[in-house]
């Protein structure tokens, strides 16, 4: 029997696409591009780092992640475990390589994320990491360049891990005002929330060669709606196809390219070198008491996790057109994305509450299994949330103070969303919430479903109905990925602390709003009651807060997510 010695195995590789053995030194010279067929090999981040940038101009940001927990989630093992075994296995901190560096002379701020760390998932500390170098770039008038290679949202933070799509979306929006470049480059892979935030609301997105992105994986798409996938589907041609990023670059070109865009971007701004300004702290978020909220962590009533989930999923539960027929006044809806859609699961228009004119925009379920299906369950398409969008910004034009209500599963999974740019229409809705110069009050209703839900919930007061969920997947979800298999969703369920009050001690909602005994599809009459209160409670100080002090408190409101804990850094020096 002939066997490899080991010193052979580290001198050669095989080629994932065309199976060719390739000689190792060869394939690095080549950038791991196989020079038989073209496939381009996954880099991790201090290959990506080395490849892109001017020699010895990387210099790496002084903060360093910490090991975080926020919500002592366990599934076969608990995170610190996981963690631990992430840093052993890659040599890095966190699943993000963060600094400053020159591309072709011209000085940037720098992340580069790394799927080998748990997939490149965004947590807590990821999110501050790259808030952090974000804010660096503002500080030193410099572009942010972005390398992203993702699954999306690090379930293991719960809730805290969605927010950080805003978190680090209100650093680029900041950057955007100060007219500053933002680039990202598109690795393989790039999903979920990372894709439907700072991989796609950034000026200007490259993909390399062979990059796939969405915002649902191909597994998921196939299993929710049982649809066979066009060919190339989500690949760098197929994107560039449906017309969702700038350009596709092989990697040998990506720096040529990134030196041309920044030359352009500091021609276009002059030659500015300004002291770097101080920078703010984040605000202490809260969080849950010392030692973590219980594993049989319930919702105010007593219930059990699982059983809220059901309870928020409830089809006699009020919709957005019950609430808009009973809690306000004068509905008038206004239709369409203006660019050849009107989504049927996302409706808005004008209404009152207590006489004020406002907006109300939400997600759109029904109660019998026909109108559920002509609402596509609640799950917004892009056009969609490009209707959401034209009405928040309606409303800043007329002055109106914008309501969500937010009741989704998640946003639309399907080869026609994705092919139409799911992702960015959800990070344009996020970037464009972080800067709207109107009061904005959310309310979840029912299910907060990951970034579907965090598209109409980037707000100055968020508000949670008692028996609500919200949460970055869906228990099933979690369960079939982190558990042997999906019956294991009610103690998935427990782990996210995805209801009311857990979240609300997590400082992700401001607001319980109470239902009627045992539940709002029991008496929806005071269920609307109830929100039409607390919907104008807290929109009335907001009313007279100067618009550019409201975005700033938004802002610094999303900021604080990128925070590990309360009273603690997310980051050490």
């Amino acid at each position: 029997m002939t066997t490899t010695a080991p010193h052979d195995e580290q001198l050669w590789s095989r080629c994932a696409g065309c199976a060719s053995l390739l000689y190792r030194k060869r394939l690095r010279r080549n950038l791991d591009v196989c020079p038989e067929c073209g496939t381009h090999s996954r880099l991790d981040a201090p290959a990506r780092v080395a490849q892109l940038v001017d020699p010895d101009s990387f210099a790496a940001l002084p903060d360093r992640a910490v090991e975080v927990d926020p919500i002592g989630f366990v599934d076969v093992l608990p995170y610190p475990h996981r963690l631990t075994a992430a840093r052993a296995g890659t040599g890095l901190d966190e699943a993000v390589v963060c600094g400053t560096a020159a591309v072709g002379g011209h000085r940037i701020a720098l992340a580069v994320m790394d799927f080998r760390f748990l997939g490149g998932s965004l947590g807590c500390a990821v999110g501050e990491l790259i808030t952090r170098t974000a804010e660096r770039a503002l500080a030193d008038e410099v572009p942010l360049v972005l390398v992203t290679a993702s699954g999306g949202a690090r379930m293991q933070e719960g809730a805290l891990s969605l927010m950080q799509m805003a978190t680090v979306s209100q650093a680029v929006a900041g950057l955007r005002e100060a007219g500053l470049l933002t680039v990202s480059v598109i690795t393989d892979p790039t999903y979920g929330g990372v894709a439907a935030s700072f991989a796609t609301n950034t000026d200007v997105v490259l993909a390399e060669s062979g990059a796939r992105m969405g915002f649902a994986g191909p597994r998921v798409i196939r299993q929710v709606t049982g649809a066979a996938l066009p060919e190339g589907f989500q690949t760098a041609d197929f994107l560039l196809r449906h017309g969702q990023v700038d350009m596709v670059v092989p990697r040998h070109a990506l720096r040529g390219r990134l030196t041309a865009l920044l030359a352009a971007a500091r021609e276009g701004r002059g030659i500015r070198r300004c002291p770097p300004v101080p920078r703010q702290e984040p605000a202490p978020r809260p969080s849950a008491p010392a030692g973590g909220p219980s594993p049989e962590a319930a919702d105010g009533s007593g219930r059990d996790a699982w059983e809220t989930v059901r309870t928020a999923r409830n089809p006699g539960r009020p919709t957005t057109l019950d609430y808009l027929e009973s809690a306000f006044d004068g509905f008038v809806e206004l239709h369409g994305d203006r660019l050849g859609a009107d989504c049927p699961a996302i409706v808005g228009g004008l209404a009152r509450l207590d006489g004020r004119p406002v907006m109300v925009i939400g997600h759109q379920k029904g109660h019998t299994t026909g109108e559920l299906v002509a609402r596509n369950f609640g799950m917004a398409s892009p056009a969609g949330h490009r209707k959401a969008l034209r009405l928040m910004r309606l409303a800043a034009r007329l002055g109106l103070p914008v309501v969500t209500l937010v009741d989704t599963p998640g946003a639309d999974p399907g080869v026609g969303a994705e092919e139409q740019g799911q992702a960015a229409a959800i990070a344009e809705n996020i970037l464009a919430l972080c800067v709207l110069p109107t009061p904005v009050v959310a309310v979840v209703t029912g299910e907060g479903g990951s970034g579907g839900a965090l598209a109409l919930a980037v707000a100055d007061r968020v508000l949670m109905l008692e028996h609500a969920v919200y949460s970055v997947i869906s228990p099933e979800g979690c369960a079939a990925i982190l558990w042997p298999d999906s019956s294991a969703a009610p103690q998935a369920a427990r782990a996210l602390r995805l209801t009311a009050p857990d979240l609300c001690r997590l400082g992700v909602v401001d607001e319980v709003v109470p239902e009627p005994s045992p539940a709002a599809d029991h008496d929806p009459a005071g269920a609307a009651e109830l929100l039409a209160r607390a919907v104008a409670v807290n929109l009335a100080p907001l009313l007279d807060v100067p618009p550019a002090t409201l975005v700033r408190r938004r802002r610094q409101r999303f900021r604080r997510f990128g925070a590990a804990r309360a009273g603690a850094p997310a980051v050490r020096r």
